[in-house]
């Protein structure tokens, strides 16, 4: 797997950056991930995609946008999360946007992930870019049965499957308790955002709140891309507020305080957060 010094500058979003330079200017690179070297039907496993670019420094923002899916014959898309990093070296800055799609392996043989698409919104319409397709083998899990055997006969199947469930009992337990931290933490935060609404810059303000819109979306369908999410239809009644982001993102006149309150109500009903009596 790949390994990178630039993870010691991770940024949290390019596009929250305010000076933005076209992407037909900056030297972008497009590079795919090796994969395990072992793959069997029915597991799990993560491709990722790393595109890089040089641009000078403060001016390396770009929106970079996954414009198809990792579907194939043999392999279904579960999931896909970003990752920005970025190094700044004298006058330029070195910037990464690290895309990592969660896959399952659903058949065995020769299986090809298709060439994935991106596109980075700019003044001259959408510039494209893609990946590698990339063909690896699915194998056929080991017979359960000879291993069964190796066990020591029922009682040690038995013993082992006591186990696993107390194991799997204490994971779900530990896993609620975390999603029980996350989703308070979440709406402290979202709370905490509403006293700013006076003080703060307005568009530094929503894209606050757009971060905070993200987090949510990932935690709930595990993929922080809201454009794509309303789109297919999983962000009903999101549009308008999906609209205010990118009015922040890409510029425009101040609003007001009473505009972003508006926008942290609406917000609040859409994300079922509310404030304690």
């Amino acid at each position: 797997m790949m390994t990178d010094s630039l993870q010691n500058s991770m940024i949290a979003d390019s596009a929250a950056v305010d000076a933005v330079v076209e992407p037909v200017k900056m030297d972008l690179s497009v590079r795919t991930d090796s994969l395990p070297q072992t793959i069997l039907k029915g597991d799990t496993f993560e491709f990722k995609v790393d595109i890089s670019w040089q641009a000078p420094a403060g001016q390396s923002a770009v929106l970079i946008l996954p414009a198809s899916s990792a579907n194939a014959k043999g392999i279904t898309q579960l999931g896909v999360r970003e990752e920005h990093f970025r190094k700044v070296l004298g006058d330029k800055s070195v910037s990464h946007t690290r895309f990592i799609w969660t896959l399952s392996a659903d058949d065995t043989g020769t299986v090809s992930i298709p060439a994935l698409r991106f596109q980075i919104p700019s003044a001259n319409g959408p510039f494209e870019l893609e990946s590698e397709s990339v063909m690896f083998h699915i194998g056929e899990p080991a017979h359960l049965g000879a291993y069964a055997a190796l066990g020591g006969g029922i009682f040690v199947l038995l013993s082992v499957f006591v186990a696993l469930l107390w194991r799997r009992k204490n994971r779900l337990s530990a896993k609620a308790k975390q999603e029980k931290r996350d989703e308070d933490a979440l709406a402290e935060q979202f709370l905490l955002l509403k006293k700013r609404v006076a003080k703060a810059d307005s568009r530094m303000w929503l894209l606050d709140l757009e971060k905070i819109c993200k987090s949510w979306a990932m935690r709930r369908f595990g993929n922080d891309n809201l454009e794509d999410l309303a789109k297919n239809g999983l962000l009903d009644g999101w549009q308008p507020l999906l609209n205010e982001f990118a009015h922040a993102r890409y510029g425009g006149g101040e609003r007001d305080a009473f505009q972003n309150k508006e926008s942290w109500k609406t917000a609040s009903k859409l994300l079922n957060i509310q404030e304690d009596e």
